[in-house]
C-alpha cells in the first residue's frame, strides 16, 4: 500500500528551503503557471507554494489554488523524482477552473518525470 499523505516533511518550510531552488532550478511552465525544481539529497520530492496577492487578489482564490496544487502533488509524489519544487502563479491563474489547473499542474509533473 503506498501512502499518499502530505506531510510536514513534504513541505519546503524556510526560507533557506526556497532559496536552495531559487539558485539554480530547473524551470518548467504553462502560461499561467511556473515550476521551479531543483534536486536533493532527500530522497524524496517536497513542494513550495507561491501565490501572490499581486496575481491573486482575493483570499479565497489563493487558497483553492494552494489547495489544488497540494492535493495534485500528494497524489504525484510517488512518481516524481528526489527534487525540491516551488508552484509560482502567474496572472490569469485565478481565472482557470480546476479540472483546467490539475491539468496543467499533471503537465508539469509529467516534465520532471522524465
Amino acid at each position: 500500500m503506498v501512502k499518499l499523505a502530505f506531510s510536514r516533511e513534504l513541505r519546503l518550510l524556510t526560507p533557506s528551503d526556497f532559496t536552495f531552488v531559487f539558485q539554480k532550478p530547473q524551470r518548467a511552465s504553462t502560461p499561467q503557471l511556473t515550476a521551479l525544481g531543483r534536486l536533493s539529497e532527500l530522497g524524496y520530492p517536497r513542494l513550495g507554494l507561491a501565490v501572490a496577492k499581486k496575481h491573486v487578489k482575493r483570499a479565497h482564490e489563493r487558497n483553492r489554488i494552494k489547495r489544488l496544487t497540494r492535493e495534485s502533488f500528494r497524489l504525484h509524489q510517488h512518481q516524481l523524482p528526489s527534487m525540491d519544487f516551488v508552484i509560482l502563479v502567474k496572472k490569469g491563474v485565478a481565472d482557470l477552473s480546476n479540472p483546467d489547473l490539475t491539468q496543467m499542474l499533471e503537465k508539469l509533473w509529467r516534465r520532471y518525470c522524465r
